[in-house]
């Protein structure tokens, strides 16, 4: 017969291979623009695949998810904010921020364009334009990158939006995909970026009116939060997962995610500067 203790042994070892494989993900803060795009649809089954570590992305705008962090409730940031991402480990809270890939912001508008923006290359001069017209602008208004990007944007232009704006100034404190529906719903220009828009289906009178100005540029970067202050954060899992989105397997895998051919995002790891 088998004893007792046996039995227990048995049982308690099953009890730990239960925990260990349940505890095999990580818990990944990142911005809505990798999710509404598609992005990590693509990425992300990739990396289970290979290692078994399932990824459980948690999409906000980048100011929410460096707050997410902040409380100790992710292992990883992947976000567009580099100013922000700078602060958030100067604060103590990340390890290290390595770049992963950009695309860029393009500012998309009505076809009938009744700011008479359409073709132009100077973003700061198409702001301009929108706000003396007083046409519908859809902001993001949730501390996104993107958000965040428009604020500096129109700080740029030399406009105090926050003093300046008006009834055609719509914060909607929602995500991309949210927020263009918004757009399109009013007929009014949004800032987003490109990867979002190419996948985004309701785009109604929409189109890009503006694009191709370096102020445009738009960088992600990832980073581990740091363990010694959330001692739950896992480490190990979380660092493997960002070693692998900047190897060469991962930035094929995020320069093949194309819809009709059209790719995405550049990946740029490694690159001094970015």
């Amino acid at each position: 017969m088998i004893s007792k203790l046996l039995i227990y042994m048995i049982l308690f070892s099953s009890i730990i291979s239960t925990a260990a494989a349940q505890a095999r993900f990580i818990t990944v803060a990142s911005t809505t623009s990798t999710e509404q795009s598609g992005l990590f649809k693509n990425l992300l089954p990739a990396y289970e695949k290979k290692t078994g570590v399932q990824v459980r992305v948690v999409a906000l705008g980048t100011g929410q998810a460096l707050d997410m962090a902040r409380r100790g409730d992710a292992d990883v940031v992947f976000v567009h904010a580099k100013s922000a991402e700078e602060k958030f480990i100067a604060e103590g809270h990340g390890v290290k921020r390595q770049p992963v890939m950009y695309n860029d912001f393009v500012l998309i508008g009505p076809k009938s364009d009744p700011a008479k923006i359409s073709g132009g290359k100077d973003i700061l001069e198409a702001l301009r334009k929108v706000k003396a017209a007083a046409v519908p602008f859809v902001s993001r208004g949730d501390r996104s990158g993107t958000h965040m990007a428009e604020l500096d944007l129109w700080k740029q232009s030399g406009i105090d939006i926050a003093a300046d704006k008006g009834p055609w100034y719509r914060d909607t404190g929602q995500g991309m995909g949210p927020a263009l529906n918004t757009a399109s719903s009013m007929n009014g220009y949004i800032l987003t970026d490109r990867g979002t828009w190419i996948s985004f289906k309701n785009r109604g009178d929409l189109a890009i009116l503006v694009e191709g100005d370096k102020r445009l540029f738009n960088q992600y970067g990832v980073i581990l939060v740091n363990p010694e202050k959330h001692k739950h954060v896992k480490k190990e899992l979380g660092q493997a997962f960002i070693d692998w989105v900047v190897s060469p397997e991962g930035q094929k895998t995020i320069a093949d995610y194309k819809i009709d051919g059209e790719q995405l995002f550049f990946p740029n790891a490694g690159q001094a500067g970015a």
